[in-house]
């Protein structure tokens, strides 16, 4: 049983196509046992309405920072809207920040089709 589905926006299909593959393995592994158990150790709520997922992965933290999508009717959707390397022990504000104008962007977008 999966509790959601994830897509990705371009920039956080962009950042996995710049890893190696077993990385990128790893987190597409990560991402579908997220799917599949709603572990928090591998998708936590960051703050209102951007959660990330957490991968840690040779000696790496990286991190796609996600929002949800429950407007579809159906299927509820997750959509990862970029990912980094996490240097510090917090999510950088920046990327948070990012994260929330995709977020916009992507209902904006959506309505008008």
């Amino acid at each position: 049983m999966h509790y959601f589905q994830t897509i990705f926006l371009a920039e956080a299909e962009k950042f996995i196509a710049g890893l190696d593959t077993k990385t990128a393995r790893k987190i597409f592994f990560n991402i579908d046992l997220a799917e599949q158990t709603n572990d928090p150790r591998l998708f936590k709520k960051l703050q209102d309405q951007i959660w990330e997922f957490r991968t840690k992965y040779s000696g790496m933290e990286i991190r796609l920072l996600a929002f949800w999508d429950k407007s579809g009717g159906l299927e509820t959707l997750v959509i990862a809207a970029l990912g980094f390397i996490k240097k510090g022990n917090k999510v950088p504000k920046n990327e948070i920040e990012r994260a929330v104008r995709l977020r916009v962007n992507y209902f904006e977008n959506k309505t008008i089709k």
